[in-house]
């Protein structure tokens, strides 16, 4: 099965950007839809973009559209999470997920992704 590890997290100020990282052993990614989710404290757990196995289709929560970009590359066996203009609502735990899916596939559902990061904490203070 296939490991997944976030790195990137860290404290800045809103409007700031960072980028976090999944970085995959065990399996090749190339076979996985990958999502990041957040969680914030006292929240529940939330979608917030996906990206399908070969990088053609992403889908982005409402929330973070035109601001957030995922990106793969599947020969570095990494996806990335690239957060722009970072909001003070943005701070959470970030995680990275997977599910192996079929080509073009992607999902918004949590209970799709079987594989899952330890999570990497994101704060962004006003």
């Amino acid at each position: 099965q296939v490991q997944l590890v976030e790195s990137g997290g860290g404290s800045v100020q809103a409007g700031d950007s960072l980028r976090l990282s999944c970085a995959a052993s065990g399996r090749s990614l190339s076979a996985y839809v990958v999502a990041w989710f957040r969680q914030a404290p006292g929240k529940e757990r939330e979608f917030v973009g996906c990206i399908s196995r070969g990088g053609t289709v992403t889908e982005y929560a409402d929330s973070v559209k035109g601001r957030f970009i995922i990106s793969r590359d599947n020969a570095q066996n990494t996806v990335w999470l690239q957060i722009n203009r970072l909001k003070p609502e943005d701070t959470a735990v970030y995680y990275c997920a997977g599910f192996f899916g079929v080509t073009g596939e992607v999902s918004r559902n949590v209970g799709r992704y079987l594989y899952w990061g330890q999570g990497t904490q994101v704060t962004a203070s006003s």
